[in-house]
C-alpha cells in the first residue's frame, strides 16, 4: 500500500483545484472539491492501486472489473458529468445525460486542468486537457449534448488562447461573476 503517496497526490490535486476555483469565483466548490476521496471507500482503493501517473480507479477497474471507488466518487461529486445521468424521457436510450449547471461545468474544467497538471507534471501544456477529452470522446455518448459542447468549447479555448484568458472568460462571461464582467466583455468586443 502506498498511502502516503496517494494522500499527497489527491491533496495536491484537491488544493490545486481549490486555487483554480477561487480564481473563477467558485469559493464553496473549491473548498468542498473531491472531499469524498478521503472517505474509506475511495481512499483505501487509492492506496492499494496507486501508480502515480494515472487514476487508481482505472487500475481497480482492470483488476476487478468494476471500480467501486469511482461509483462512490461520481455519485457524490457534481462536477462529474456521470453524476447527471438519469433515465431518459422521450429519447432513444434508456439512460441519458442531463444538462449540468454552468458552475459544475466550470468546476469540471478546473478539475481536468489540475488532473492533467498533476499526472503529466512538466509535460503539461494548455492543450493537455483537450487532448485527453478528444482521446475519450467516443466513450462520452451519454454526456448531455449542451454540456458536451460547453466543455469542448472551454477546453478548446484553453488550448488556443491559454489559461489566463480562459479563466477570465469562465469567470466573467460563462459564469457572469461580478461587475468586472463588463470590463472583460468590453475588451473582447
Amino acid at each position: 500500500m502506498k498511502a502516503w503517496q496517494h494522500f499527497k497526490t489527491i491533496t495536491k490535486h484537491k488544493l490545486m483545484v481549490m486555487v483554480y476555483c477561487f480564481r473563477i469565483g467558485l469559493y464553496r466548490q473549491g473548498l468542498l472539491h473531491d472531499l469524498s476521496k478521503y472517505s474509506p471507500t475511495e481512499f483505501l482503493v487509492g492506496c492499494r492501486y496507486y501508480q502515480g501517473d494515472r487514476s487508481p480507479n482505472n487500475a481497480e477497474r482492470e483488476a476487478t472489473g468494476v471500480s467501486l471507488a469511482w461509483l462512490h466518487h461520481k455519485g457524490r461529486n457534481r462536477h462529474h458529468f456521470e453524476y447527471w445521468i438519469d433515465y431518459g424521457i422521450d429519447c432513444d436510450t434508456i439512460i441519458t445525460g442531463m444538462e449540468m449547471p454552468r458552475r459544475y461545468v466550470a468546476e469540471m474544467v478546473m478539475d481536468r486542468i489540475c488532473a492533467s497538471r498533476v499526472y503529466l507534471g512538466d509535460k503539461y501544456t494548455d492543450a493537455s486537457p483537450l487532448e485527453y477529452y478528444m482521446r475519450n470522446k467516443k466513450r462520452l455518448w451519454f454526456m448531455n449534448k449542451k454540456t458536451d459542447a460547453q466543455l469542448h468549447f472551454l477546453l478548446k479555448m484553453l488550448a488556443e488562447r491559454g489559461e489566463r484568458y480562459t479563466l477570465a472568460y469562465i469567470k466573467y462571461r460563462f459564469l457572469g461573476k461580478n461587475r468586472l464582467r463588463r470590463v472583460f466583455c468590453r475588451r473582447e468586443s
